[in-house]
């Protein structure tokens, strides 16, 4: 069949409002750019996930050569087809073990982890509190649930029990009930107030579901994550997500809980059923790091000295930093063009740091993200603080 003529005439451009939005980015200073990165780069770095330095670590890379060698490449299909291998199922007992859990699930990512949960332990008619910082994946998932989502003030649990209780006279409300946050906030690096939030499920019989992505290697003995800090780990009514992207150098993320919920997942999510399984190399770095981690717990601790002396040597330089309770600290900028021309000359000076503007910051406010990596050592934060603080914008 011929073109339709009229398809090339100028005004027909199906994606016209593309070029609207790019100029809106432009002018608000927000537009985003892909930067790869070489293999070797001189840059330090503190702008990646890697907390625990764990991603080049000799013994992570060897196990994820190694699996990529026995089992291929790629998972060859979902996890209820091909997908799942020994190192899928080793991992999932070690990570639910370490952590404290009665058994986990392995996803392909930290996001699918969040949706998966979300979705598949809410329905229309249940209610999802939801803290306003909470991430994005956690968002997609409130959204993606059908279920009434109510957002409630950051880390307030008493907005938590008012959330509720005012469900109860909507005439759809089914009574099932679950609180999503994160534990460590991934903006400004502030922890939930996860003993509150607990008490306030169980006021109302709540479920607790909480991303624990920035606390995973960092926070609780050993890295055990914050769920482990707060005694929460294993309770029947608390479920955890998190990714093996950050402290475990790797890729993908989990679900961690009782038996009964990962076994609900498996036969219901549908970022689980429908996705391909992680990639066996990935399965097996994320295993060799956590052993690792079990063997060297002190790198937990090292992470968390690195933040608190990054926050107290750049707020002693005049800077405006958050009070690091993890391994990230933010240190906020002026404005987005500011965030993005400080962060330029961070780089220009040998330093990699993060750059958050809106919409990635829910307050509006850009900044600057540092990662307190464990491996750090003293010489490179004094190099990374002197960097931040001779190229700090002026307004």
């Amino acid at each position: 069949m011929p073109a339709d003529p009229a398809a090339a005439q100028p005004g027909n451009d199906p994606f016209a409002w593309i070029d609207e939005a790019r100029e809106r980015r432009r002018g608000a200073g927000l537009v985003r750019t892909l930067n790869p990165r070489p293999a070797d780069s001189a840059l330090l770095d503190l702008a990646s996930n890697d907390y625990l330095g764990l991603a080049r670590h000799p013994e992570v890379t060897r196990a994820a050569a190694a699996a990529a060698h026995r089992w291929g490449a790629g998972a060859t299909g979902s996890r209820l087809v091909t997908g799942t291998t020994e190192l899928h199922a080793q991992l999932e007992r070690e990570l639910a073990e370490y952590c404290g859990f009665e058994a986990a699930l392995v996803l392909s990512s930290g996001y699918a982890a969040n949706l998966a949960a979300v979705t598949a332990l809410t329905a229309p008619g249940s209610l999802v509190v939801s803290d306003a910082g909470n991430h994005a994946s956690l968002i997609d998932g409130c959204r993606l649930s059908r279920a009434r989502t109510a957002v409630v003030p950051h880390s307030d649990p008493e907005a938590v029990h008012k959330a509720i209780d005012a469900a109860h006279v909507e005439p759809d409300y089914e009574g099932r009930a679950v609180l999503v946050s994160d534990s460590v906030f991934s903006v400004d690096g502030d922890a939930a107030p996860l003993a509150g939030y607990a008490t306030a499920c169980r006021a109302h019989g709540a479920a607790l579901l909480v991303d624990d992505a920035h606390g995973l290697g960092v926070l609780g003995e050993g890295g055990r994550g914050a769920l482990h800090a707060a005694g929460l780990a294993g309770d029947r009514d608390v479920v955890a997500t998190m990714t093996l992207s950050k402290s475990l150098g790797s890729q993908g993320g989990a679900v961690l809980g009782p038996a009964k919920v990962i076994e609900h997942l498996v036969n219901t999510a549908r970022t689980f059923i429908f996705d391909t399984g992680l990639a066996p190399a990935a399965a097996g770095g994320a295993l060799a790091a956590l052993r690792l981690l079990r063997r060297e717990p002190r790198r937990a601790d090292r992470a968390r000295a690195v933040a608190r002396e990054l926050h107290r040597r750049l707020t002693a330089g005049g800077l405006s930093a958050v009070l690091p309770e993890a391994a990230v600290v933010s240190v906020r900028a002026p404005s987005p063009e500011a965030a993005v021309r400080w962060a330029a000359d961070c780089r220009a000076a040998g330093l990699m740091v993060g750059c958050f503007r809106p919409p990635s910051v829910p307050d509006g406010i850009s900044r600057l993200r540092l990662t307190a990596r464990g491996d750090l050592t003293d010489r490179q934060i004094d190099e990374a603080v002197g960097a931040i603080l001779s190229t700090a914008p002026t307004a």
